[in-house]
């Protein structure tokens, strides 16, 4: 358990994370500054905040467990951040910017209809509460070892900060309290790495030696075997995901968009890819220090403590006070990145104004922000505090239900672009298909499946095969549908 100046290093910062968005909120808001904040955003600040959003209390606990118990395998994923930035620079961020909406989904509704539109908001909105519930979970069981407070205890406090300072400054707060999180995550995480190095036997160059004597530094397989985690499984996977989020995730367009230029917009993409890479490699390069210093010192961690724990007993046991605080903050600030804007957004944009209120007034279109602001913010809190109940076992179900068809969304959005003759009823077929296939790949992961009718590619490919079938079947229906259409040619 933390000593009492951790604990007010950790309560100081969650009352500045609070001041920062009251702060942003103070002269007021329209609707378009809450989730635009009048286009005026420096590139920087959001790069800041974006990279963020990248990093989890998932990537902050659980890389440097995988770094320790087995190698840097995992790593391949992050690999992948600077190509999909290049992609989404030259590509995704001049498109969004031109069409000038909030909403990354309202050009789905012009280019194949309100089905489109409505698929990809439910989609965002059902992970993004998934995704705030597991992270607020994840932290909570590891603060709750940290820290004198409960897991729940841990979850209402957490949700309390990031709906108050989402629901004080908007779009604003989300990128200035990143900029504060980012700045304390970096510190914390420097920290750690600064502390296992100077009490490792040897420094720098015993964990480099342990680590290699041990394969630690290993990148995983590099056939083309498409059952396991191989290298080419992990970095199609990881670029699959990288170019959702910056090419239809919400929460991260709609911050490239408040962007004051194109030209900042692109730096904001560069700098979270540029800051992601190295500071995931932090992480795992943690696990492996604590690999070689734990086994020069297996007395100080025992043997029954499971991987994803040591980095937390690490912290809790090894860093002196005021340290170890600052660490536990960027542990939090790691989790508290809010899509509860973006949630907003959309459900001003996507559904209130779309199919109920489309002339909505100025301040009507504030009070629906703000109250769905909080909505959001009780829904996902509340789901961490079932999840706190339910066990691991079910939070691994809905973590795995919240991505299925994450993938199935960049499918659509390719099609559009790249397939300029792909019209609705196309683009709804291979939709389908693409919804079904993912539906079969991850059958496994939940129910028994027998070996004829079992997927046998390695889970992280229903997303790339999900993109893969909406974007290639809709090209192909395309053709077909031009091919034997009345009038043609052939």
């Amino acid at each position: 358990m933390l000593p009492d100046a951790d604990i007010v290093v950790l309560v100081a910062y969650l009352g500045a994370v609070i001041g920062v968005g009251l702060w942003c909120g103070r002269r007021g808001a329209s609707s378009e500054g809450f989730m635009a904040a009048g286009r005026s955003l420096p590139g920087w600040a959001i790069g800041l905040s974006m990279f963020g959003s990248y990093i989890s209390s998932i990537s902050f606990l659980a890389n440097p467990g995988k770094a320790f118990e087995s190698n840097w395998s995992p790593f391949v994923f992050t690999l992948a951040t600077p190509i999909a930035a290049a992609v989404a620079v030259r590509w995704f961020m001049p498109f969004y910017r031109r069409l000038g909406d909030v909403s990354a989904y309202e050009h789905l509704e012009h280019r194949f209809g309100s089905w489109a539109r409505t698929y990809a908001v439910v989609c965002f909105l059902l992970t993004q509460v998934a995704r705030t519930a597991v992270v607020l979970y994840l932290l909570a069981l590891a603060a709750s070892s940290l820290t004198a407070w409960s897991v729940p205890t841990t979850i209402l406090v957490t949700g309390l900060v990031m709906t108050v300072y989402t629901l004080g400054g908007g779009i604003n707060a989300v990128v200035w309290t990143g900029v504060v999180q980012s700045a304390v995550l970096i510190a914390g995480t420097l920290c750690c790495l600064a502390a296992v190095i100077l009490q490792t036997p040897g420094g720098l160059t015993g964990i480099v030696q342990a680590g290699a004597d041990a394969q630690k530094f290993s990148l995983g397989g590099l056939g083309m075997d498409l059952t396991g985690p191989t290298f080419w499984v992990l970095l199609m996977f990881g670029l699959v995901t990288h170019l959702s989020n910056f090419g239809v995730d919400q929460s991260y367009v709609q911050r490239y968009i408040s962007a004051r230029s194109d030209r900042e917009a692109a730096k904001s993409i560069w700098i979270t890819a540029l800051l992601y890479v190295p500071v995931a490699g932090v992480f795992f390069f943690i696990g492996t220090a604590l690999f070689a210093f734990y086994g020069a010192r297996p007395e100080l961690l025992g043997s029954t403590i499971a991987a994803d724990e040591v980095f937390p007993h690490f912290i809790a046991t090894q860093l002196p006070p005021g340290m170890a605080g600052l660490v536990v903050a960027a542990i939090f600030a790691a989790s508290m990145d809010s899509s509860l804007n973006s949630m907003a957004t959309l459900t001003l944009c996507d559904i209130y104004k779309r199919h109920w209120r489309p002339q909505a007034g100025e301040r009507e279109s504030l009070l629906v922000l703000r109250g769905s602001t909080i909505a959001w913010g009780v829904l996902g809190t509340a789901a961490a505090l079932v999840m706190s109940r339910a066990g691991e076992t079910t939070l691994d179900v809905w973590w795995k239900l919240s991505g299925l068809f994450s993938g199935g969304v960049l499918g659509l959005f390719l099609l559009g672009r790249c397939c300029r003759s792909a019209r609705r009823p196309a683009a709804a077929i291979a939709t389908v298909i693409g919804v079904l296939a993912t539906i079969w790949m991850a059958l496994p992961e939940f129910v028994e499946v027998s070996a004829p009718f079992r997927n046998p590619l390695h889970a992280n490919m229903t997303m790339v095969i999900a993109t893969l079938t909406i974007f290639l079947g809709g090209i192909v229906l395309t053709s077909l549908q031009e091919r034997f259409s009345p009038g043609s040619d052939h």
